[in-house]
């Protein structure tokens, strides 16, 4: 059996989980890389405590972010002992926004420094996205900023 949060089984989730938010996969889809239960992501601008603040966020992203493309640079599982990993990621984040009525759009490129903790699914098999925090982002030059 795969250890489900074995450093290159938890770097697999990852990429899954940032394609599917460059390219705006269904929310259902989404749900399916977090825990039912005792979900939390600190955002710069939102705070996500469960499903339902998940999906509030989720849509507002949706609504917000275009042309995104998430790169992973750096990504470390360190495992805990209460079964869980906590992971360090290191991720460049382009994306576009557009503000109705305006000309053009804004670019954004960010160096992100994330940290996350991921548990193992109910069954085993996968690793689920328990936290994530938005330590920082270091906007390239002539980037946006959020």
């Amino acid at each position: 059996m795969v250890n489900p949060l074995a450093q290159e089984t938890v770097r697999e989730m990852a990429a899954r989980w940032y394609s599917g938010l460059d390219n705006h996969i269904p929310e259902v889809e989404m749900l399916k890389f977090l825990v039912t239960e005792d979900l939390e992501m600190q955002w710069p601008d939102y705070h996500v405590v469960d499903l339902a603040s998940f999906e509030g966020w989720y849509q507002r992203a949706l609504g917000i972010f275009f042309d995104e493309k998430h790169t992973l640079h750096e990504f470390t599982v360190t495992p805990r002992e209460d079964g869980n990993a906590d992971v360090k990621v290191f991720v460049n984040w382009k994306a576009r926004t557009w503000t109705p009525r305006e000309a053009k759009s804004n670019f954004i490129d960010l160096e992100i420094h994330q940290t996350w903790i991921v548990a193992p699914s109910p069954d085993g098999t996968k690793p689920l996205i328990k936290f994530i925090r938005f330590d920082d982002g270091t906007p390239a030059e002539g980037s946006s900023t959020l």
